[in-house]
């Protein structure tokens, strides 16, 4: 059975039961199964390789608490043992009172960045929405069809697992918030370009999209297995403030191959960016943060411009926690290029003095799926004032069901390698600004087209469209008599 095939079953039982009502319902409690299924599969292999080796593996969970002892007993001949299954009330039971419990434990027993101690913060924050056992039976038996041992099976089973958090994120205002279309991160990631060795950032890290694509870029210049170490211990580090969002970011990092992801539930604004100092910094920063609110003043003291708008704080966060010589790519509100209060010049300003702003890439607002807004992806490298700027407008319609893909991007990232002339991308120099630094999009190359007919032209031509309009509306009511 495919993988699409076992989401849309997984789908189909959610829908029918009493706890799950929403996207936000199927994305979260499919998770937790994901997730166990993919650690069962994670200890087998490891217990393989050991055995491989004349070695021991001490697993993670205990053997009541195995996937294969619960959820999908098996008998000697490695049969699914029905007869010894749990189901409907009883199974609800096991898992409400039994199962959760003792992984919410691994919070308080297990050392930190362990991948217990991460099984501990999910089950701490996660609950059991399932309502009928025979629905969650049914589900579990879908999920055991999904195999994670090779990395084709884990990259088609993240497709598929960021497809729903897509859906999450379209399933309304709190979902929002989850979820960058992929294409765009992606598109983000090859520019930036991180390097192993190297940290990457994200202080509003949502479902982790942003530290999933550059982890998924990085494992592919991977050439030696102290380099996967890398990778898996100290390169990727988020911070999310809400609950979910912190769950789902540390599951979808696991799922896509980080084991003990570095991610941290905070709110970000509430840091003094006083207090930041150079060992706290990262290499990298890669980031779609939270716009549009009404940040309180007390938050406001902790950064050096004061401004409610929470996109403008987290903005001057990213610029104190890259480090010297590190590199950007922060999406944010097209207005913040033009918007004339005294926060918005201040912090345009700040950012062309400190960091030298090299690219700017327009977007429409159809790129975020009913969010109606729209924006830009700044790209920065902190260190150096900023002394020309090179734009890319991205001059393409897209909706619902014509999202944005890569293929779209693929001119801007040719063009942006000479940072080239074209009928959608030109250079600003920044001694041309006016006090306000107005970095406002104005594609001097686009070709406009212009009517050059003369008013009687014109006006025939409308006379015209009348007349056959008329002859069309008399033949109409001929047919009708």
């Amino acid at each position: 059975m495919s993988f699409e095939q076992v989401f849309k079953n997984i789908d189909s039982k959610m829908y029918t039961d009493d706890g799950c009502a929403t996207e936000l319902d199927y994305a979260e409690q499919s998770s937790w199964i994901l997730f166990l299924k993919y650690l069962d599969d994670l200890e087998n292999t490891k217990e393989t390789e050991a055995q491989l080796i004349g070695s021991h593996y001490e697993r993670i969970l205990a053997d009541q608490y195995r996937w294969s002892t619960w959820a999908m007993p098996r008998n000697a001949q490695g049969e699914y043992d029905r007869s010894n299954l749990i189901v409907g009330d009883d199974l609800i039971e096991f898992v409400n009172r039994d199962l959760f419990p003792y992984l919410k434990s691994f919070a308080e027993t297990a050392q930190d960045g362990t991948i217990e101690s991460k099984i501990g913060v999910i089950f701490s924050e996660i609950h059991n929405k399932i309502a009928s056992g025979y629905n969650l039976r049914d589900i579990i038996e879908q999920v055991d069809h999904l195999r994670f041992q090779t990395s084709e099976d884990r990259h088609e089973m993240s497709a598929l697992y960021e497809n729903r958090l897509n859906r999450m994120g379209n399933a309304g205002r709190n979902g929002g918030q989850y979820y960058t279309p992929r294409p765009l991160i992606r598109t983000i990631v090859k520019l930036v370009a991180p390097q192993i060795g190297k940290t990457v950032y994200d202080g509003a890290c949502g479902s982790a999209g942003f530290l999933c694509e550059a982890y998924n870029y990085m494992h592919n210049l991977v050439q030696a297995p102290a380099e996967e170490e890398k990778l898996q211990t100290n390169t990727f580090y988020g911070k999310e403030v809400k609950g979910l969002a912190y769950i789902i970011a540390i599951m979808n990092m696991i799922l896509h191959g980080v084991k003990s992801p570095n991610i941290i539930k905070t709110n970000t604004l509430n840091e003094n960016l006083a207090n930041v100092q150079l060992r706290d910094q990262f290499d990298y920063v890669l980031a779609n943060p939270p716009f549009g609110g009404a940040e309180r003043v007390e938050v406001q003291e902790n950064f050096p411009i004061k401004t409610s708008e929470t996109a403008y704080l987290f903005l001057q966060h990213f610029i104190k926690y890259l480090k010297p010589g590190g590199s950007a790519g922060i999406v944010i509100k097209n207005t913040f290029l033009s918007n004339t209060d005294n926060a918005s010049i201040a912090l345009r300003k700040k950012l062309l003095a400190d960091c030298n702003l090299t690219c700017i890439l327009d977007l429409p607002s159809g790129v975020f799926t009913g969010a109606g807004v729209k924006t830009v992806v700044l790209f920065f490298t902190k260190g150096e004032p900023t002394q020309k700027i090179w734009y890319y407008q991205v001059d393409k319609h897209f909706t619902k069901t014509q999202p944005l893909t890569e293929a779209d991007m693929e001119e801007f990232l040719t063009l942006q390698k000479t940072q080239g002339e074209s009928e959608h991308s030109w250079t600003l120099d920044v001694s041309t600004l006016n006090d306000a630094c107005d970095l406002s999009v104005k594609n001097p190359n686009k070709v406009e087209e212009v009517d050059e007919r003369t008013p009687g032209e014109i006006a025939d031509t409308i006379l015209a469209l009348n007349s056959e309009n008329q002859a069309l509306i008399d033949e109409i009511i001929e047919m009708v008599k």
